[in-house]
Protein backbone atom coordinates (compact mmCIF):
# COMPACT_ATOMS: atom_id res chain seq x y z
CA UNK A 1 0.00 0.00 0.00
CA UNK A 2 2.77 2.44 0.96
CA UNK A 3 4.71 1.57 -2.20
CA UNK A 4 1.61 2.19 -4.31
CA UNK A 5 1.11 5.62 -2.67
CA UNK A 6 4.75 6.53 -3.32
CA UNK A 7 4.41 5.61 -7.00
CA UNK A 8 1.20 7.60 -7.28
CA UNK A 9 2.70 10.66 -5.56
CA UNK A 10 5.65 10.68 -7.93
CA UNK A 11 3.37 10.44 -10.94
CA UNK A 12 1.31 13.33 -9.58
CA UNK A 13 4.30 15.66 -9.27
CA UNK A 14 4.47 18.38 -11.93
CA UNK A 15 7.19 17.82 -14.47
CA UNK A 16 10.36 19.79 -13.82
CA UNK A 17 11.14 22.40 -16.45
CA UNK A 18 13.94 21.39 -18.79
CA UNK A 19 17.37 22.68 -17.85
CA UNK A 20 18.73 25.48 -20.03
CA UNK A 21 21.79 27.66 -19.71
CA UNK A 22 19.56 30.73 -19.50
CA UNK A 23 17.51 29.18 -16.70
CA UNK A 24 20.64 28.20 -14.79
CA UNK A 25 22.05 31.74 -15.00
CA UNK A 26 18.74 33.28 -13.90
CA UNK A 27 18.65 30.94 -10.89
CA UNK A 28 22.27 31.80 -10.06
CA UNK A 29 21.49 35.53 -10.15
CA UNK A 30 18.60 34.90 -7.78
CA UNK A 31 20.90 33.18 -5.29
CA UNK A 32 23.43 35.98 -5.66
CA UNK A 33 20.83 38.61 -4.80
CA UNK A 34 19.47 36.70 -1.82
CA UNK A 35 22.58 35.08 -0.37
CA UNK A 36 25.70 36.56 -1.97
CA UNK A 37 28.16 35.21 -4.51
CA UNK A 38 29.85 32.88 -2.02
CA UNK A 39 26.67 30.82 -1.99
CA UNK A 40 26.52 30.48 -5.76
CA UNK A 41 28.04 27.02 -5.97
CA UNK A 42 27.15 24.17 -8.28
CA UNK A 43 25.75 22.22 -5.34
CA UNK A 44 23.57 25.12 -4.15
CA UNK A 45 22.45 25.84 -7.71
CA UNK A 46 21.55 22.19 -8.27
CA UNK A 47 19.48 22.28 -5.09
CA UNK A 48 17.71 25.42 -6.30
CA UNK A 49 16.88 23.74 -9.62
CA UNK A 50 16.03 20.35 -8.08
CA UNK A 51 18.62 18.49 -10.09
CA UNK A 52 22.05 16.97 -9.70
CA UNK A 53 25.19 19.07 -9.83
CA UNK A 54 26.57 16.90 -12.62
CA UNK A 55 23.67 17.94 -14.84
CA UNK A 56 24.74 21.59 -14.65
CA UNK A 57 28.16 20.94 -16.16
CA UNK A 58 26.49 20.16 -19.47
CA UNK A 59 25.61 23.86 -19.69
CA UNK A 60 28.31 25.56 -17.58
CA UNK A 61 31.82 24.17 -17.51
CA UNK A 62 32.93 25.51 -14.14
CA UNK A 63 32.29 28.14 -11.48
CA UNK A 64 34.43 30.73 -13.28
CA UNK A 65 32.27 30.43 -16.38
CA UNK A 66 29.16 30.66 -14.21
CA UNK A 67 30.40 33.88 -12.57
CA UNK A 68 31.17 35.35 -15.99
CA UNK A 69 27.65 34.46 -17.14
CA UNK A 70 26.18 36.07 -14.02
CA UNK A 71 28.18 39.23 -14.71
CA UNK A 72 26.96 39.29 -18.29
CA UNK A 73 23.35 38.89 -17.11
CA UNK A 74 23.66 41.82 -14.70
CA UNK A 75 25.26 43.99 -17.37
CA UNK A 76 21.85 43.82 -19.01
CA UNK A 77 20.38 45.74 -16.07
CA UNK A 78 22.51 48.84 -16.77
CA UNK A 79 20.54 51.61 -18.44
CA UNK A 80 22.02 53.15 -21.59
CA UNK A 81 23.50 56.63 -21.20
CA UNK A 82 21.07 59.53 -21.70
CA UNK A 83 20.70 61.06 -25.14
CA UNK A 84 21.63 64.54 -23.93
CA UNK A 85 25.16 65.56 -23.01
CA UNK A 86 28.46 65.27 -24.81
CA UNK A 87 30.25 62.00 -25.49
CA UNK A 88 32.52 62.33 -22.45
CA UNK A 89 29.56 62.79 -20.10
CA UNK A 90 27.77 59.81 -21.64
CA UNK A 91 30.90 57.68 -21.38
CA UNK A 92 31.46 58.55 -17.73
CA UNK A 93 27.77 57.99 -16.93
CA UNK A 94 27.85 54.50 -18.42
CA UNK A 95 31.09 53.56 -16.64
CA UNK A 96 29.80 54.93 -13.32
CA UNK A 97 26.62 52.85 -13.72
CA UNK A 98 28.74 49.75 -14.36
CA UNK A 99 30.80 50.46 -11.23
CA UNK A 100 27.65 51.02 -9.18
CA UNK A 101 26.21 47.71 -10.36
CA UNK A 102 29.33 45.88 -9.19
CA UNK A 103 29.25 47.67 -5.85
CA UNK A 104 25.80 46.19 -5.21
CA UNK A 105 27.37 42.72 -5.22
CA UNK A 106 30.75 42.80 -3.42
CA UNK A 107 31.62 39.19 -4.23
CA UNK A 108 30.89 39.72 -7.90
CA UNK A 109 33.06 42.86 -7.96
CA UNK A 110 36.04 40.81 -6.80
CA UNK A 111 35.22 37.99 -9.21
CA UNK A 112 34.88 40.44 -12.11
CA UNK A 113 38.61 41.19 -11.90
CA UNK A 114 39.28 37.82 -13.54
CA UNK A 115 35.90 37.00 -15.11
CA UNK A 116 35.75 36.82 -18.90
CA UNK A 117 32.15 37.52 -19.92
CA UNK A 118 31.38 36.96 -23.60
CA UNK A 119 27.59 37.22 -23.79
CA UNK A 120 25.41 39.68 -25.64
CA UNK A 121 25.16 42.16 -22.78
CA UNK A 122 28.94 42.40 -22.48
CA UNK A 123 29.31 42.78 -26.23
CA UNK A 124 26.63 45.46 -26.17
CA UNK A 125 28.52 47.35 -23.46
CA UNK A 126 31.76 47.24 -25.43
CA UNK A 127 29.90 48.34 -28.58
CA UNK A 128 28.50 51.36 -26.75
CA UNK A 129 31.89 52.32 -25.30
CA UNK A 130 33.52 52.09 -28.74
CA UNK A 131 30.70 54.14 -30.26
CA UNK A 132 31.11 56.93 -27.71
CA UNK A 133 34.89 57.02 -28.14
CA UNK A 134 34.42 57.15 -31.91
CA UNK A 135 31.92 59.98 -31.44
CA UNK A 136 34.64 61.86 -29.58
CA UNK A 137 37.06 61.49 -32.48
CA UNK A 138 39.38 59.08 -30.65
CA UNK A 139 41.57 57.21 -33.19
CA UNK A 140 40.61 53.62 -33.95
CA UNK A 141 43.46 51.82 -32.17
CA UNK A 142 43.17 54.05 -29.10
CA UNK A 143 39.46 53.29 -28.89
CA UNK A 144 40.14 49.55 -28.83
CA UNK A 145 42.81 49.70 -26.13
CA UNK A 146 40.96 52.41 -24.24
CA UNK A 147 37.89 50.26 -23.62
CA UNK A 148 40.06 47.71 -21.84
CA UNK A 149 41.67 50.35 -19.60
CA UNK A 150 38.36 52.01 -18.71
CA UNK A 151 36.70 48.73 -17.74
CA UNK A 152 39.75 47.65 -15.74
CA UNK A 153 39.68 50.88 -13.73
CA UNK A 154 35.94 50.65 -13.06
CA UNK A 155 36.18 46.99 -12.04
CA UNK A 156 39.23 47.49 -9.82
CA UNK A 157 37.60 50.46 -8.10
CA UNK A 158 34.47 48.44 -7.35
CA UNK A 159 36.56 45.51 -6.10
CA UNK A 160 38.62 47.78 -3.83
CA UNK A 161 35.52 49.19 -2.18
CA UNK A 162 33.82 45.78 -2.09
CA UNK A 163 36.60 44.48 0.16
CA UNK A 164 35.52 46.69 3.04
CA UNK A 165 38.12 47.07 5.76
CA UNK A 166 37.19 47.76 9.38
CA UNK A 167 36.88 51.47 10.17
CA UNK A 168 39.75 51.34 12.64
CA UNK A 169 42.12 50.14 9.90
CA UNK A 170 41.21 53.09 7.69
CA UNK A 171 41.61 55.40 10.68
CA UNK A 172 45.04 53.92 11.32
CA UNK A 173 46.05 54.59 7.71
CA UNK A 174 44.80 58.18 7.92
CA UNK A 175 46.75 58.76 11.13
CA UNK A 176 49.88 57.26 9.59
CA UNK A 177 49.65 59.69 6.67
CA UNK A 178 48.84 62.70 8.85
CA UNK A 179 51.52 61.94 11.44
CA UNK A 180 54.23 60.86 9.00
CA UNK A 181 57.83 61.78 9.81
CA UNK A 182 58.40 64.90 7.73
CA UNK A 183 62.13 64.27 7.48
CA UNK A 184 61.75 60.71 6.21
CA UNK A 185 58.78 61.37 3.92
CA UNK A 186 58.67 65.10 3.13
CA UNK A 187 56.38 64.77 0.11
CA UNK A 188 53.83 62.63 1.93
CA UNK A 189 53.81 65.21 4.72
CA UNK A 190 53.29 68.03 2.22
CA UNK A 191 50.45 66.19 0.48
CA UNK A 192 48.82 64.59 3.53
CA UNK A 193 45.57 66.54 3.25
CA UNK A 194 45.28 65.97 -0.49
CA UNK A 195 46.04 62.26 -0.20
CA UNK A 196 43.02 61.84 2.07
CA UNK A 197 40.69 64.32 0.39
CA UNK A 198 37.66 63.79 -1.81
CA UNK A 199 34.62 61.57 -1.79
CA UNK A 200 34.68 58.18 -3.56
CA UNK A 201 32.31 59.43 -6.27
CA UNK A 202 34.56 62.44 -6.92
CA UNK A 203 37.67 60.30 -7.15
CA UNK A 204 35.93 57.85 -9.49
CA UNK A 205 34.79 60.67 -11.78
CA UNK A 206 38.26 62.24 -11.78
CA UNK A 207 39.84 58.89 -12.58
CA UNK A 208 37.54 58.39 -15.57
CA UNK A 209 38.30 61.90 -16.82
CA UNK A 210 42.05 61.30 -16.54
CA UNK A 211 41.80 58.03 -18.44
CA UNK A 212 39.54 59.44 -21.15
CA UNK A 213 41.92 62.37 -21.68
CA UNK A 214 44.88 60.01 -21.80
CA UNK A 215 43.20 57.62 -24.24
CA UNK A 216 42.32 60.56 -26.47
CA UNK A 217 45.87 61.90 -26.67
CA UNK A 218 48.08 58.80 -26.31
CA UNK A 219 48.84 56.78 -29.43
CA UNK A 220 49.29 53.04 -29.27
CA UNK A 221 52.63 51.61 -30.44
CA UNK A 222 52.86 51.48 -34.22
CA UNK A 223 54.23 47.94 -34.08
CA UNK A 224 52.85 45.65 -31.40
CA UNK A 225 55.00 42.53 -30.91
CA UNK A 226 53.17 39.29 -30.31
CA UNK A 227 53.65 37.60 -26.96
CA UNK A 228 55.57 34.72 -28.46
CA UNK A 229 58.17 37.14 -29.86
CA UNK A 230 58.74 38.93 -26.58
CA UNK A 231 61.90 38.13 -24.64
Amino acid sequence: MALEETRRSRRDRPAKPALTREGIVVAAVGILRREGLQKVTMRRLAQELDTGAASLYVYVRNTAELHAAILDELLGTIAPPPDDGDWRTKLETLLAAYTAMLLEYPGLALSALVARPSGEHYLGQVETLLTLLEEGGVPREQRAWGVDVLLQFATATAAEHADQQPADEWDALARAVQDVDERAHPRIAAHATDLLSGQPRQRLSWGFQVLIAGITHTSVPSEVPSERNET
